[in-house]
């Protein structure tokens, strides 16, 4: 466990260090109320000085936003590529991230988080942290995203596929994409699935909110085994499963890929940009090496019933960004002894396809989603 120290007064100080991140403790930390000025607190952070708020919380927002503002205020570099775009926004935003996450906050021994006019944030930190281990030093950045995870999970994200919301948890990839969703909902099956629904199986590998583990199993397929190496995702995929009464046709497990066994169609929506993520949420979004995308390509032709389908949901942004070709996509395909029967392709509908001041734009508004069918 990792303590952090500071001093009030002459009173020498300490708390446990949290990160979901995993940012290491800071190397110094000094206390921080309504008297710091922005300037002083973004020059402190950019040192690696860490902020212990103890003024008002809302004020501590106000901080956070005006460093952030001084952050984005920089000018950036320019590009030539799409490729060095990517890495310059990738590194931008870390930066970002490591500059604001240096303004903390103290969580009490309950999850309290005793400032003025501070909301009640127990039941979020409950929800995100588990149980309290005694006072906790967090960054404001992080328990301001615990806070909105806690919202989305009690009022969910609609999905038009099934008519009905999905309730994501903390650190759990929300599908606020539709288009993926959609991809799943109105593909026709296998026409061994289409000939006896009543006795299919499917996976749904990557399974997150395990809500395309209810649209398989919603579309009538009789079993439906989902898995995670998430146990955050696999917690939130059996509750969704509970809401939309289907707990007993959707079996959630984990942490392997695969689930044992064979079934008539195996789908899989793996991260879809080849880099590191930074935080677990961006693990839904960014998968070094491509390696989910590997694993689930490697291991199909073991795990499909004869006349079965794999179904690969998969943006082709990353083949804009330069991060990967689409001839190296058909290769790794071959490789697995895996053919294309077909593909069915969408366009984007979220905001920042339409963004212009995104940095990456030119790539955002040419990417297309495809659903890859696919058989030994």
């Amino acid at each position: 466990m990792s303590t952090l120290h500071w001093t009030t007064g002459n009173t020498q100080q300490s708390a446990r260090w949290h990160s979901e991140s995993a940012v290491p403790l800071p190397h110094r930390t000094v206390v921080a109320d309504d008297r710091m000025k922005a300037n002083d607190a973004y020059r402190q952070a950019c040192e690696g000085t860490a902020l212990l708020w103890q003024g008002d919380f809302h004020n501590a927002r106000q901080l956070l936003q005006a460093m952030g503002r001084r952050i984005d205020g920089k000018t950036p570099r320019s590009s030539t590529s799409l490729s060095e775009s990517f890495h310059l926004h990738r590194r931008s935003s870390s930066h970002r991230a490591r500059v604001l996450g240096k303004l903390l906050v103290l969580l009490d021994d309950d999850h309290r988080l005793a400032l003025r006019r501070a909301p009640d944030v127990r039941q979020a930190c409950l929800e995100a942290y588990g149980p309290p281990k005694g006072p906790t030093a967090v960054s404001l950045r992080e328990l301001l995203g615990v806070i909105g995870a806690h919202q989305w999970r009690l009022k969910g994200v609609e999905v038009s596929a099934l008519g009905t919301r999905i309730h994501p948890h903390f650190g759990v990839f929300a599908p606020i994409r539709g288009e993926y969703v959609d991809l799943v909902a109105h593909t026709p099956f296998p026409r061994a699935i289409r000939l006896s629904p009543a006795t299919s199986t499917a996976f749904d590998l990557g399974t997150g909110t395990g809500v395309l583990a209810a649209v398989l199993a919603r579309r009538g397929i009789d079993h439906v085994a989902a898995t995670d190496i998430s146990p955050r995702a696999m917690v939130c995929a059996r509750e969704n499963a509970q809401r939309l009464a289907l707990a007993d046709r959707i079996e959630v497990s984990g942490p392997g890929l695969f689930p044992e066994g064979r079934a008539d169609l195996i789908v899989c929506n793996p991260p879809w940009l080849p880099a590191r993520p930074t935080s677990p949420i961006e693990q839904g979004v960014y998968d070094p090496d491509s390696t989910m995308l590997h694993s689930f390509l490697a291991g199909l032709s073991d795990h499909l019933r004869p006349g079965g389908e794999g179904w690969l949901i998969l943006s082709d942004l990353a083949e804009h960004l330069g991060l990967r070709t689409r001839q190296q996509l058909l290769e790794t395909i071959q490789a697995a002894n895996l053919r294309v029967v077909g593909k069915i392709d969408t366009k984007p509908r979220h905001p920042r396809a339409k963004d212009t001041t995104d940095p990456l734009h030119t790539a955002r508004s040419a990417e297309t989603t495809s659903l890859w069918r696919l058989t030994t």
